[in-house]
Formats: C-alpha cells, structure tokens, sequence
C-alpha cells in the first residue's frame, strides 16, 4: 500500500509538521501555542505511531530529540581550528581605535557585520551530508567536550538540515544559552518548593550542557543561536562574505538571531550599538554587549590573527550593573608565580544575578587609586556581568578612624622582601614559599595541563606538610607505602592516584611544557614553542634572538624563558621529569596524508627545509587547508607570522590571496610561493 494513502501515516507527517511548528515558536520567537501538557501528549502519539511504523520514521522526527542513556562521562575532540576569544572593550573609543586599526592595516575603510552578543556557551555543530555529525563546547580553545547527545535534544538545533544545504561537510558556530522566560519558570517551581534558586541563566546554560543524562538536557529547554558558517568546498569560496554565509544557515533551518546589521559603515554600527545598550532588557534572552566583525572574508585574511583572538573582530561590553558593599577586609595571596594579589572581602551583596563576597584589587596601583580604608563602602560591579570588581569608593560614608588599606614590603606567607616589576610585586623565595610550591603542583597536576586525576589541592597540601614530596618530579616517584601516611586515603584511592600519575607519562610535550608554570608562557605560547623547537633540549639552549623571531613570543616572554632555563634546578627538573618518561619532543598529529603529496610533506619533516624561514600563509588551497599547511610548514623548520614586514622571507599565496598582501611584499621585494612551489619545497624538491 502507498504510505502516502494509509491514513497513520498521513496523521504522523501531520504530528510532526506540528510539533516542529510549536517548537520553533517556542524557541525561536518565544510564544507558547499550546501547553506543555498538550505538546507532551501528541509527542507521545507520535511516538507510538513511530514505535509501530518504524519504516516511516524521518530522520529529523521531533521524537529523536527525546533524550538517550545516560553517559558515564565526555569525550574529548580537537577543534579543527582553534575557537579564539574575542578581545573586549567598554570604550568607545578603543572601539574606534578598532576601527583606524583595519582601516590604516587594510589601505581603505571595511564594511563590517554586527550582532548581539548572547551571554551562553560557545558550541561548534559539525554537520555532514546535511547531517548533525557531532557538537563540540568551546573547552580551552584547542579541545573541547564532546556534547552530541546533549545537543540533539535542543529544539532550535536542526539534526537535519534542509534540502537547499549542500553534503559537504561544514563547521557552524553558535551560543547556547537560556531563554529567560524558561530560566525564570525554572527558579519559580525551585521558589514553591522551598529551594535555593539557581544565579543566572548563563552558568545554568552551561552546567545543564554537561548533564550525563540527556533526558534531563531536554527538559530544561536550552535554546541556540548560529553566528558562524565555515567550510572548505567550492560553493562557499563563493560566499566569502559574512552576511552572506549568515542568510545560508538561516534558509538552511540554523536559528539566527534577527537583530543583526551589515554590512555596514563603522557609523551605522555604533547607533546599533548605542540602539541596544537601552533595548536590551527587552530580549527574550540575556546579552552583555555587541560582536562587531569585518565583513570581507578575504579582508579578515588580511589582518590576521594574535595568539588569542583574531584582528578582524571585537565585542564591545556594555557597562556592568553597580552596587553598594562594605570592604571588610583585604587579604594578600600569593600565586604560583609568586605574584601578590590583594583580594578584598566584601559584605555579602547579589550583583548581576549572583551573591559576590570578593573581589580581586589587582595590584598597590589599584589600592592607592582608590584609597582604599577597612569600613568603606565601595561600589561593585562586574566586568562583562561575570568578574567582581571595586570600581569607586563612596567617601562620605567612610566611618571616622578608618584604618587605611597599605600593600606589605614583606611575603605574607614566607616573610621575604617583595621586589616590584610593572606594577606588580613578586615574593622571589620559590623555592621554599609554601603558597607558590603548592601552585605550581597545582597547576601541573590540572586537567588543562597533566590531567592527572585524583590529585587535589588537599591532598597535595599533606604530601608537602609530609615532605613526601617537593617538586612535580617527586610525584612521579610515589609508592604505595608513602600514601598510606596520608590520612582518610584507602588502598582503592592510592591505586587510583598512581595509576592516573602513569597514565599522564602520555601527556604530549606541549602540555607538559605547559604544566611546568614558566611566568607568561600559555597554551598557545607552548604548542608554538614545541613547534618551533621540536624538544626540550633545542628550546633549552634557544638564543633570545631565537624566541624573539616567534610572532606569539614578545621581549617580555623571551626574557621569561631564559630566566626559567637559566636556573640550574629547573634544567635538573625536567632531565629528571624525561627520565621518568615525560614527554620531551614534539609530535605531530596532523591525519594521516591523503595523498602522495601529502605523503612528501610528511617525509620531509626530518629535513626541516624551511629551517629559521618566515612565511605568512594567506588564501585557499587545494591539496590541504590553511591550518594544516601552517602546521606543516613549522613543521619543517618555518615560523609563521601573521603581518607582512621586512623581517619576512616569503609570503606562501594560495587563491583568493588578499591584494593588500600581495602589494605589499612587492613593494618590499619579498618572494611569493604558490602551491605547487610550497609543496615542492616542503617535499624536499627544491
């Protein structure tokens, strides 16, 4: 029989067109046409049609969006480009600056694109034959949760893309957050029942996002907005301009949000901005400012990137809310690196939708700027709705005998003399500062750098108490017996802990190089490092010309990383971290080479052709993307800038390269390497 006669059929096209239809209402425009009780039962209707016609079921069926098994935890997945933050700014006129910035870099004024930016968490959806492949959460920029099965039960997210879609495989990025309606129905059953509420849509957003059970995901009605289309096939190449990759994943059924501009001149983005700094509470969702982006793909190639957020792009932060608090007290920490920050201790006050009772006074300039006495009332708000901080105080209700607020000369944890260097002060005692060994254990042991699980602070304070250990290497030379004097930690537990410390002997040497906690060198300043020296032997002997040639190291840094290697007990330290099995050479984990071009490549890694060569890589290529060319030429010994100069050795031009570039190494006399001449060189045949 016709499926399109049977009339079971017929009633579950028409449940589903339904359902869709509420759905998207729901959480795209924020209207409810029908109660939660009614939409439950027709979606149990579908699902028993399902259940009995499991040959009609469609793939994109609101019944898929039900909720799965619980998960015993996430996996991890590398992004295939990094997820970069954007820089801030609460000024008009650093916006401006913004702007002269990619004017006088391009040679002429951009147009650019504006939107709202949602206060959610950041979320990468991979879709492949038009299909929602895997999702993945911002993480540390490099790698991120896998999150598919919690993604799949929010309604606004198409599993299915539209048949105007291409099969290609694409990259779109978005926000995901909470609707406020939804947040604040949430916090009213949580108020009936007598329950603490929850703070703020944006933090129960992202601890619902890492629910192991995705049934309870659905139930609390996430809602996604898509700010980002990317892809590497022809039919996009076509499409290199912002506005334009935005209607596509609006016509191909991603939610976009309609309250966005462009392109535009810099004038019609600042009366957006100014238009929503007053309309904002009238959203159905929350935001904290306005993303303004170069338009021109090809534009954007050419101002580049830093090492944490790209040069085309900035969120502008609309001011905070403030309020009144009493500073109790201020009390000075002392960091891993030995940096003394002055916290204050503040009357317990909710500001932006969260109970704040500290808040960081950065440094003696900040104290001294706000004369600052015990008893003051201070005005608080937070920067971008998310960090605490003292911006005023209120003088006339300063009480009478005050004691005023004075920066220590000495450690207050160890008793050495402070020494000041750009503004801040360093108890320099690191070798017997308890605070700062305890740190840097800290910060070794962390999931960003070795992972290495069931390891906490409380538990590294009574090794150290103990004298079990003293530094990282120590924890590598740990026996059950010396566990064993710790108190309330089992036989199970020991196991546990000796067996994850194993286990991070896996660690790849850029995270490694990371865990050791050298002043000023981040995750990216350490995968450009491993990069660029390939093992710790070449970064320890590296000449401060050497560092200086990186784009990511600036003077400050370099000066850090002789200072690290210079010390004898921190060349002893990771020797001896090799000869426990750490990882101390970089290696590559680019795919497998699809080609034998590919394969060329690779096998030239050992020749490093590109040995003390400058190369900025701009435009698209055939045989590999962008990314991965870069990484392979690093690894043959190049170092990749991201801005032209004298300094540069050759600028590798792929199609669609930006016209200002190519002017520019002309006019400098420098030597433009096409595909064919790049891959011939990587390949040992030049």
């Amino acid at each position: 029989m016709d499926p399109e006669k049977n009339p079971d059929w017929l009633r579950m096209r028409e449940l589903a067109a339904l359902l869709r239809q509420y759905n998207h209402a729901y959480y795209l425009q924020d209207l409810s046409l029908i109660s939660d009780q009614d939409f439950d039962r027709l979606l149990k209707e579908l699902e028993q049609l399902e259940n009995r016609y499991p040959q009609w079921v469609e793939s994109d069926s609101p019944t898929k969006r039900v909720g799965g098994e619980v998960m015993s935890g996430f996996e991890t997945r590398e992004h295939l480009r990094p997820m970069l933050s954007l820089g801030n700014t609460y000024s008009k006129e650093e916006l401006q600056s913004f702007h002269d910035r990619c004017c006088k870099s391009l040679g002429f004024i951009p147009q650019y694109c504006a939107e709202l930016k949602i206060d959610g968490v950041a979320i990468s959806l991979h879709y492949r034959n038009r299909k929602l492949e895997y999702a993945v959460t911002r993480g540390d920029g490099l790698r991120g949760d896998d999150v598919t099965a919690n993604v799949q039960t929010i309604e606004s997210i198409p599993l299915l893309l539209k048949p105007t879609a291409p099969s290609e495989a694409m990259e779109i990025r978005g926000e995901i957050y909470m609707g406020r309606s939804a947040f604040e129905q949430i916090n009213r059953g949580k108020r009936d029942s007598g329950e603490e509420t929850y703070a703020n849509p944006r933090n129960f957003a992202s601890g619902t996002l890492k629910l192991l059970d995705s049934k309870q995901v659905r139930q609390r009605k996430l809602s996604a907005l898509c700010y980002q289309l990317d892809g590497d096939f022809e039919f996009l190449h076509g499409k290199a301009r912002h506005h334009l990759r935005m209607a596509l994943i609006a016509a191909w059924g991603l939610p976009v949000s309609d309250h966005r501009v462009g392109p535009s001149p810099f004038e019609k983005v600042l009366d957006y901005i100014h238009r929503w700094h007053s309309s904002r509470a009238d959203l159905p969702f929350d935001i904290d400012g306005v993303v303004v982006k170069v338009d021109d793909f090809g534009q954007r190639e050419e101002l580049g990137y830093t090492a944490k957020s790209p040069r085309w792009a900035i969120a502008y932060k609309y001011p905070a809310q403030s309020v009144q608090t009493i500073l109790q007290n201020v009390q000075f920490q002392v960091g891993r690196t030995g940096v003394i920050t002055p916290v204050a201790h503040l009357q317990p006050v909710e500001v932006a939708g969260t109970t704040v009772q500290r808040a960081s006074l950065h440094n003696d300039a900040e104290i001294r700027r706000l004369d600052l006495h015990i008893g003051d009332t201070v005005y608080l708000e937070k920067g971008g709705d998310i960090i605490p901080k003292i911006t005023n105080v209120a003088l006339a209700l300063r009480p009478a005998g005050a004691t005023k607020v004075g920066f220590p000369v000495t450690c207050p944890e160890c008793g050495t003399s402070l020494v000041g260097h750009e503004a801040l002060h360093y108890c320099e005692n690191h070798r017997d500062c308890p605070p700062q060994i305890l740190g840097r254990l800290e910060h070794f042991v962390s999931r960003k750098a070795m992972n290495i699980e069931h390891l906490g602070p409380e538990t590294l304070g009574s090794l150290l108490q103990q004298h079990i250990i003293q530094d990282v290497a120590d924890l590598y030379a740990l026996t059950q017996g010396q566990l064993a004097q710790i108190e309330r930690m089992g036989e199970r537990s020991r196991t546990r802990l000796l067996l994850s410390i194993e286990d991070s002997k896996k660690t790849p040497f850029e995270k490694v190089l990371f865990a050791l906690g050298i002043r000023g060198i981040g995750e990216v300043a350490s995968l450009t490092l491993a990069r660029k020296f390939q093992n710790m032997a070449n970064l320890s002997t590296a000449s401060r010309e050497e560092l200086m040639n990186i784009h990511e190291i600036g003077e400050k840094s370099a000066d850090q990383i002789l200072t690290w290697f210079t010390d004898p007990q921190n060349q002893s330290l990771w020797v001896r971290l090799a000869s426990q099995g750490l990882s101390m050479t970089y290696a590559s984990r680019t795919s497998p080479p699809s080609s034998a071009s590919e394969q060329g490549i690779q096998d030239a890694k050992e020749s490093r052709p590109l040995e003390n060569k400058k190369l900025v890589v701009t435009g698209r290529f055939e045989h590999c993307d962008r990314e991965t060319l870069k990484q392979r030429i690093e690894d043959a010994g190049g170092t990749i800038l991201n801005s032209i100069s004298s300094k540069l050795d050759f600028l590798v031009a792929g199609t669609e390269a930006g016209p200002s570039k190519l002017r520019k190494v002309e006019e400098l006399g420098i030597a433009t390497l096409s595909e064919e001449e790049i891959l011939k060189i990587l390949q040992g045949n030049s």
